[in-house]
C-alpha cells in the first residue's frame, strides 16, 4: 500500500517556523509523504532562514508558492489530506469565502469543491480574531462542507494579540486530526 500523501499548507503566523521539526517530521516517521505549499508571505519567511531548502531536503519534493505554468504538470503526488497549520484568520476567511488568491488557497478551495479530500485547519488566531463579527460565519462556512477545524479551548485557549509570545502549537491535537482524518483499510 502507498503511503498517504499529506498537502500542507503553511500560512504567515507564528508556529510556520516550527512545521519541519514539529509537524513535517513526525508525519514521515508515521509512514507519510509530506508535500509542502506556502502562502507567499510564509514562503518569504522561511525562505529567509533556509527553511525551505531543509523542507525539500526532508520531503524529496519542492515547497510550492508559485503556480505552476500552463503545461507544466505538479510537482507534488495526488494529495490525500490537506492540512493547513498554521492558518491566518485572513486565510480561513479566504477559504470559506473560496477566494483563491495564491498557490496554497488555490489547492485547499479546490479541494473543498471537490469535497473528495479531507481537510484539516488549525487556526492560528487570538481572541481579537474571534470577535471580529464574521469570523463564525466562516467557521459554521467551513464546518458545512466538512473541513476538520481543531480548535476550542482545550486545543488552543484564545488570549488577547501579543499577550501570550511564543505559545507552542498544539502539534500533537493537529497530528491526530490528520491521521484521523484518512480511514485507510
Amino acid at each position: 500500500m502507498a503511503s498517504p500523501v499529506l498537502g500542507l499548507v503553511g500560512c504567515a503566523a507564528g508556529g510556520v517556523e516550527q512545521i519541519l521539526p514539529r509537524l513535517v517530521e513526525p508525519m514521515i516517521e508515521r509512514g507519510w509523504q509530506v508535500a509542502v505549499t506556502l502562502t507567499p508571505t510564509a514562503a518569504t519567511w522561511l525562505d529567509a532562514t533556509g527553511d525551505i531548502e531543509k523542507i525539500e531536503q526532508v520531503t524529496g519534493l519542492p515547497v510550492r508558492s508559485k503556480p505552476r505554468l500552463p503545461g507544466e504538470e505538479s510537482p507534488h503526488p495526488k494529495i490525500d489530506c490537506y492540512a493547513v497549520v498554521p492558518a491566518t484568520s485572513n486565510t480561513v476567511g479566504k477559504l470559506a469565502l473560496g477566494l483563491a488568491d495564491n498557490q496554497a488557497l488555490t489547492q485547499v478551495c479546490e479541494a473543498i469543491g471537490l469535497g473528495s479530500v479531507p481537510i484539516v485547519v488549525f487556526p492560528r488566531i487570538n481572541a481579537a480574531h474571534a470577535r471580529q463579527p464574521s469570523w463564525g460565519g466562516h467557521i459554521a462556512a467551513l464546518t458545512r462542507v466538512g473541513v476538520r477545524l481543531v480548535m476550542g479551548d482545550d486545543v488552543w485557549p484564545l488570549h488577547e494579540p501579543r499577550s501570550v509570545p511564543g505559545k507552542e502549537l498544539p502539534w500533537a491535537a493537529i497530528i491526530d486530526a490528520i491521521v484521523s482524518a484518512v480511514q485507510r483499510p
